[in-house]
């Protein structure tokens, strides 16, 4: 059985190959490829969201980390950074979406530098917290 935090991990995932995927076109010049890449992670993305915000109000508990010793200053380093860059990343990812859509492209190009590195950030750290949380450090009760 696939479980949602497996699906929304999934999607996470997703979202990183797509972006490096839409980095690469830009960098090949490759702008509706780029296009195409940006709005499918920007898609995934907020499928994403949505999915994990109605897991959560669906299962109205906190898994907590299972991990002991060193792992576990690790592990809520990498979710303290993953869940605040999460809440900024939002705005960002707009504004940039918003600067390409009106064609201010210089514009873009500025904050953009700025929004995909924080965005894979996210998506990749969001499967790392998944991985630790329900693969490796199985919780106890399941």
């Amino acid at each position: 059985m696939f479980s949602q935090p497996a699906l929304n991990a999934s999607l996470n995932g997703l979202s990183a190959v797509l972006l490096a995927g839409g980095y690469a076109a830009i960098r090949a010049g490759k702008r509706d490829v780029h296009k195409a890449f940006m709005i499918s992670a920007f898609a995934v993305s907020t499928i994403f969201l949505v999915s994990y915000v109605i897991y959560h109000i669906r299962v109205g508990q906190v898994i907590l980390f299972q991990g002991q010793g060193w792992i576990r200053p690790v592990y809520f380093t990498l979710l303290t950074s993953h869940t605040i860059l999460a809440i900024v990343i939002v705005p960002l990812i707009l504004i940039t979406l918003r600067r390409a859509w009106v064609e201010k492209f210089d514009k873009h190009r500025a904050i953009a530098r700025w929004t995909l590195p924080l965005w894979f950030y996210v998506c990749v750290t969001g499967v790392i917290v998944y991985l630790m949380v329900y693969q490796i450090y199985i919780p106890k009760n399941n």
